[in-house]
């Protein structure tokens, strides 16, 4: 079954809940994986994040009201998920550590590591405070605009593209740096 769009996903899913949890997972299930991965890098943490904002998604469904599109209360949830899990660890790098702690960082094999670039573009990505991560993330890889990203991050449009731009000329010295 094709659905045209997320008001009509959301009235399924509250008519139907069976068939509408297996029409969002099947719409929305790779991106908010990839959305909690890029945060907490960890495949295990990503899953657990990812199961988590599922059933929240799930419970919380009938409490969705239109003020922000259903895309950005996913994201929202999802983010919130992800950064349960960083405050909960004290394992954070900085652009200021050493390259040799930045290179420290777990290994994963769901990451290709032969291609330099963009590990060193992950590590500078990484270090950056969770404000700056969360709207580069947002806007680079989601290529969402930026009053979706203030939805998702409870913030204003502004400060996105403020956090954005200073995170974009972090990443950018750290790339020249590293060459």
């Amino acid at each position: 079954m094709e659905i045209k769009d997320d008001r009509e996903l959301v009235v399924i899913a509250v008519k139907e809940p069976e068939k509408g949890f297996r029409l969002l997972m099947a719409k929305y299930k790779d991106a908010v994986y990839w959305h909690i991965r890029r945060l907490v890098v960890s495949h295990d943490d990503a899953q657990d994040a990812t199961q988590e904002t599922f059933v929240r998604i799930f419970r919380s469904l009938t409490q969705f009201k239109s003020e922000c599109s259903f895309r950005s209360w996913i994201y929202r949830i999802a983010t919130n998920e992800a950064l349960r899990i960083l405050n909960r660890r004290q394992d954070r790098v900085s652009l200021d550590d050493s390259p040799v702690e930045l290179n420290s960082m777990m290994a994963d094999e769901y990451v290709d590591y032969s291609d330099l670039e963009v590990i060193r573009l992950q590590q500078a990505i990484l270090a950056l405070p969770t404000k700056q991560q969360l709207a580069f993330n947002l806007r680079y890889y989601n290529e969402m605009g930026y009053d979706e990203i203030a939805a998702i991050t409870g913030s204003t449009a502004d400060s996105v593209k403020s956090s954005y731009h200073i995170a974009k000329e972090k990443i950018i010295r750290y790339m020249n740096l590293n060459n």
